[in-house]
């Protein structure tokens, strides 16, 4: 586990494929450090930050290292990177003292509400959620 709150971080992985796609992804500038962030927690598989925009007092995105432009593109192979992003929201939600609950979202596509094509998870609380959601 890596967190911003006094923990040092590991080296950055290996450089990403920079293809067309990678370079023009705000995400994976982000990521690649390209766009200032503050890191919520980072390791070599996923890297998560507070949203610009919260819907909720605890609003982060954890998103992969990896480029991947959504949850409709991952395969087989992205099985155990996908259980690790879960568990990283899982994980900062317990930093965040969110025992009462919290809601993780993947928006997919542009009818699920997917702005940023880079596949990421929205982990929300400190707050009731009602249903439906939107």
């Amino acid at each position: 586990m890596r967190f911003s709150r006094g923990r040092k971080f590991p080296a950055a992985p290996e450089a990403l494929l920079y293809t067309v796609a990678v370079t023009s992804c705000l995400f994976c500038r982000i990521i690649a450090g390209s766009i200032p962030s503050t890191a919520v927690f980072q390791d070599d598989k996923c890297y998560a930050i507070a949203d610009l925009r919260p819907q909720a007092p605890v609003h982060v995105l954890v998103m992969p290292r990896a480029h991947i432009v959504s949850l409709a593109e991952c395969e087989a192979s992205h099985s155990d990177l996908l259980g690790h992003l879960l568990w990283t929201a899982a994980e900062i939600a317990r930093t965040k003292n969110l025992a009462r609950g919290y809601r993780i979202v993947i928006n997919t596509g542009e009818d699920g509400g997917q702005t940023v094509d880079h596949l990421h998870i929205h982990l929300i609380g400190g707050r009731a959620m009602t249903w439906p959601p939107g």
